[in-house]
């Protein structure tokens, strides 16, 4: 009995020596390599003077398609030139030395440099880094360089919305939109001492570090070569066809990842603030809502066949117009085509034949599916200021409402709620919830990998996503600009949509005359899809439909991210 008590005594103390060993362990990692160039900015010290509380924020990374990460938030160094006019005997001489370095106003360095009473003024901020250490060596009494760290954007303008930026909020610097923002407690740093004892740290704050820090780095989902070419590709859109804005979203349909989401105009965070258009700033493909036209009736036609009201074969007779409530809706053209089936109505985009599909449906039963699509409500992303768009016209007694939201009209929605409602057709009839960030590296714990896949609801059965593929492929394959975009080895499902914008009530409500979205969804290979690309432009001139304005971008996406993620043919 005794030699088994101290046998557990023995294991019990080489287990508490083991614990301390690795936390020690773990701790001089962090120190070394994880804060190591924290510290770093100390040894300088030997040249420079630290700022009294030095700027520190945990990084932002985007992941090249070879898991690689590249910088997408980090620091810099960031030194300034102050005086100590106490100190300082000829201010003369100093500028004169000073001056031969910087372009430093004489007139206002000399009315700073004759408040001999004062111990410190400002003479200027973001000097060089060659300048500010050549002067730091000078030793010219009364002259110091202090150093801070700066929030620091290597990508400029590349996914400047989703990223966001950090700025002041009063006297505070805090993340103020993106991911900045939406992920602002993780990225704090809630200790700025420019020295800390490593071992007094690891007994005296265990508690803190360990289990209640929820400090971390972001990873995201961002490929910025994808997010790159996308950026560039509306860009060309939004100028060719003098847009108000355009935007585009591709992820994949499966896992609800964001490998790029883009819109133009834009903003170089590094330089927000000489933008005098702050709603730049915002994301207004997670905050602005549109009436999204006809890439939503795809989700009309899986609605009715997935609800068993219509098959590809079901038909009607298309007269090119409909009279309901004391409205007419007519079809893009105003052209009947007889008696057609489903297919027609994807391949000629006719809101008759839509309308027939929510005819066939009913009122609560086409409700009831939207709103199992998501439409109407936010998706979760991880992206802050959320909208969740509008479908308060689904409750009006009005046929005329719900023939309209058919086919993209009367209701509204955001394009990253678009997205992720026409992913349901792409990955088998599952609702993802889409996110940009992938995985989370906290500073003391382990790290957290990000993935919904496990949560996604059954929205339609498998074989009426199916189903509805195989139709929206025949449409790029037959009536797409009449067949001549079709991929003879990579089957590509999509639509066009091409909306009416809404005049505001202040202007008398209604429609704009000339005013339209032009939209366009694809994914692809569409039986084993890997990818899925939104497109819009918002109020294009010149120019009647969305075929016109958006299908070669949308196919040049193909074709790139075909080729460089070397995607296999499919058929």
């Amino acid at each position: 009995m005794k030699s088994s008590c101290f046998t557990f005594r023995v294991r019990v103390i080489f287990g508490i020596f083991v614990s301390v060993a690795a936390i020690l362990f773990i701790r001089l990692y962090f120190l070394q390599v994880v804060r190591g160039e924290y510290y770093n900015i100390i040894a300088e010290e030997r040249q420079v003077t630290s700022a009294s509380g030095i700027f520190d924020r945990g990084s932002i990374s985007f992941t090249s398609k070879n898991g690689l990460l590249i910088s997408a938030a980090s620091l810099k160094n960031e030194y300034s030139l102050s005086i100590n006019p106490s100190v300082i005997e000829n201010s003369e001489d100093v500028y004169g030395k000073l001056s031969k370095l910087l372009d430093i106003d004489k007139v206002n360095f000399l009315q700073k440099a004759g408040k001999t009473g004062d111990p410190y003024e400002e003479i200027m901020k973001k000097v060089p880094e060659k300048e500010a250490l050549l002067i730091s060596s000078m030793k010219i009494p009364g002259v110091f360089i202090e150093i801070d760290k700066a929030r620091f954007y290597p990508g400029g303008t590349l996914a400047s919305n989703v990223i966001g930026f950090v700025g002041y909020n009063g006297d505070k610097l805090e993340g103020r939109y993106g991911l900045e923002k939406y992920y602002n407690d993780l990225l704090l740093r809630s200790s700025t001492e420019v020295y800390v004892n490593p071992y007094a740290e690891i007994f005296l704050n265990f508690k803190k570090n360990i289990f209640d820090s929820q400090e971390g780095d972001i990873v995201t989902s961002i490929e910025p070569e994808v997010q790159g070419f996308l950026e560039s590709k509306i860009s060309e859109v939004n100028k060719k066809w003098n847009s108000e804005n355009t935007g585009g979203i591709i992820l994949n349909p499966k896992t609800g990842e964001i490998y790029a989401m883009a819109s133009v105009p834009t903003f170089n965070p590094n330089e927000y603030g000489k933008e005098t258009n702050i709603s730049l700033f915002g994301n207004p493909l997670v905050s602005n809502a549109y009436e999204m036209g006809s890439i939503i009736k795809a989700i009309t036609m899986a609605s009715g066949i997935d609800s068993g009201a219509v098959t590809a074969k079901t038909t009607y007779d298309d007269k090119g117009f409909l009279n309901v409530d004391g409205y007419r809706i007519s079809n893009f053209d105003g052209k009947g085509r007889g008696v057609v089936d489903m297919q027609a109505v994807l391949n000629n985009s006719l809101n008759t034949g839509v309308s027939f599909v929510e005819s066939q449906m009913g009122k609560e039963k086409f409700t009831k599916y939207f709103k199992k699509f998501g439409i109407g409500m936010e998706t979760g992303i991880d992206l802050p200021s959320e909208a969740s768009g509008n479908i308060e016209n689904l409750k009006s007694p009005n046929t005329v409402e719900f023939y309209n939201a058919s086919f993209g009209q009367g209701i509204s929605m955001t394009p990253i709620i678009t997205a992720r409602a026409l992913s349901v057709l792409a990955n088998g009839g599952k609702l993802i919830t889409p996110h940009v960030v992938r995985k989370i590296n906290y500073k003391w714990t382990l790290p957290k990998n990000i993935s919904y896949v496990n949560e996604a609801d059954q929205v339609i059965k498998k074989s009426s996503a199916d189903e509805i593929t195989r139709m929206l492929v025949e449409v790029v394959d037959k009536a797409l600009l009449n067949g001549s975009v079709k991929m003879e080895h990579y089957s590509i499902a999509a639509k066009t949509g091409t909306a009416q914008i809404a005049r505001p009530r202040d202007e008398g409500g209604g429609y704009y005359p000339n005013k339209y979205l032009h939209s366009f969804f694809g994914y692809f290979p569409a039986y084993d899809s890997k990818f899925l690309v939104l497109l819009y432009t918002f109020d294009p001139k010149e120019v009647n439909y969305a075929s016109q304005t958006l299908t070669m971008p949308f196919i040049d996406t193909a074709k790139f991210l075909i080729n460089y993620y070397e995607i296999a043919p499919d058929r």
